[in-house]
């Protein structure tokens, strides 16, 4: 960008590069490593961080009261992604590792394994190769907010931290009723899940310990007392699953947590197209989108407007087509797009942008000029309902106000006789108008895959909500691994 021109202008290819190699979040995580891991050659570092690969496995964390499920969920969500499944249990029991024997040998004196030994057994685990190229599921721990933050001062952060949260009762009458084959460590109950294959029912056997309610209570009132601190500790990626219902239920919200992505600290500039039939409401929506978000409205039809008035080079090559009642050529339309969309307000605040494109050809030249969306929004009206809107609108030549025949009628016959009804809006011009729109709304769908259908024959509010709803949310991620 040129500092002594004006007006200023951005290469709009800069927003959407970063955006689409997020390289805001590449920044922030090159930080955080380097505050983390203070290497002695900086640069080197930052190197073997860039030629890293497994930036995208899953790091989740499940956790719960005791009951909750997180047995059962952490094996299926592992199975599912194909990660490995941690549990302190499973640190333990590692047979080479000289911590794990440190930590057995701890417990074998009645104490507590130290915190700073259970931080280096995660290290250690997570260092190993199938941690690496296919991410983990740690079940159970971090068990409190001291341990959460150590983990995250050596590096170790879950990008999911889901809580199986259910009511004490039902927890306290799973656990009496729990059983556990010894052979592959499977959870089943006595009511709810009990094993078809009568060799498994064989082998069942009780929980060691915390079966009877005295002792569940006192789990129970241990898990409360530190959760809220871990909640806390991982607000920003937590999410809250009922696990009073069917185990498949359970799973399959989880599941759907995990494909959903954070919000983004990158700066968000809202790069919207509204398409839409005639009478749709695209400009009411775009009115409320820019009054609330700041964003500048755009309209293809009011640029070609402008150019005319203003008698500019490109407004002077336009006026033959609309004197003519003719389409104006793509690369004219194009020029004013380009033109608009690249002032440094549209660039710095966003735009919404509507009547243009018309034909899947606009929408790829828009997108070779670097004028890629970010959001795609259809707006979508019945035929009959567009009729009605619009031939039975008309206008106050006096006062300027639209009125509707059957919606909002003229408050007195002098209003009513000196309406006037536009041109634009008689059945003929409605219907070519449809016409123009239904010949390419097909391709125009097939090259925008990720746009959102909405029904636009409600009220203008309530459409607004759904927009509004989808601008803010982002897309899910496909967790299926192939």
């Amino acid at each position: 960008m040129d500092a002594t021109k004006r007006p200023l202008r951005i290469p709009p290819q800069f927003a959407t590069y970063a955006q689409k190699h997020e390289l805001f979040e590449l920044y922030r995580r090159l930080i955080a490593r380097l505050l983390m891991e203070k290497p002695e050659d900086p640069l080197t570092f930052m190197l073997e961080e860039l030629k890293r690969e497994d930036d995208d496995v899953p790091a989740i964390v499940i956790q719960g009261p005791p009951a909750s499920g997180k047995t059962t969920i952490g094996k299926m969500v592992s199975a599912k992604l194909r990660t490995a499944h941690i549990t302190p249990q499973i640190l333990l029991e590692d047979d080479v590792s000289p911590l794990a024997a440190k930590a057995r040998a701890i417990i074998d004196k009645k104490q507590s394994i130290p915190m700073e030994l259970w931080v280096q057994l995660l290290q250690a685990r997570l260092k190993l190769f199938d941690c690496i190229k296919k991410g983990w599921v740690m079940e159970g721990f971090p068990e409190n907010r001291e341990q959460g933050l150590a983990l995250q001062q050596v590096g170790i952060s879950p990008k999911h931290f889901v809580i199986l949260d259910a009511p004490d009762t039902v927890l306290i009458e799973r656990q009496m009723g729990k059983r556990v084959d010894p052979q592959t460590g499977d959870v089943y109950h006595t009511t709810f899940d009990y094993p078809s294959n009568s060799e498994v029912e064989k082998r069942l056997v009780e929980p060691p310990e915390g079966c009877t309610e005295a002792e569940m209570t006192q789990r129970l009132i241990l898990y409360h007392r530190h959760i809220d601190g871990l909640k806390r500790c991982y607000q920003k990626f937590t999410k809250v699953i009922n696990a009073d219902q069917p185990k498949a239920d359970v799973f399959s919200q989880v599941i759907t947590a995990l494909s959903s992505k954070h919000r983004s600290l990158a700066p968000h500039i809202p790069r919207i197209v509204l398409l839409g039939p005639t009478g749709c409401g695209k400009s009411v929506q775009a009115a409320l989108l820019a009054n609330k978000y700041d964003v500048i409205s755009v309209s293809s039809g009011q640029l070609v407007k402008e150019a005319i008035a203003n008698e500019s080079k490109t407004g002077e090559a336009i006026k033959p087509y609309v004197n003519r009642d003719m389409p104006v050529p793509d690369n004219l339309m194009l020029k004013l797009i380009e033109d608009r969309l690249s002032q440094i307000d549209c660039v710095t605040r966003g735009w919404v942008l509507r009547g243009f494109p018309r034909t899947r050809e606009q929408a790829e030249n828009l997108e070779t000029a670097g004028y890629e969306p970010n959001r795609v929004f259809y707006l979508d009206v019945p035929n009959d309902s567009v009729y009605e809107r619009l031939t039975l609108r008309m206008t106050d030549p006096v006062t300027g106000i639209i009125y509707h025949t059957l919606y909002n009628p003229p408050h007195s016959n002098q209003i009513k006789e000196r309406c006037q009804r536009h041109p634009e809006d008689s059945d003929d011009a409605v219907q070519k108008r449809l016409a123009a729109y239904n010949a390419y709304v097909e391709e125009l769908s097939d090259y925008y895959q990720t746009g959102q259908h909405i029904n636009a024959d409600q009220d203008p509010h309530t459409v607004f909500e759904f927009v509004e709803s989808m601008l803010v949310s982002q897309l899910p991620t496909n967790l299926d691994r192939d």
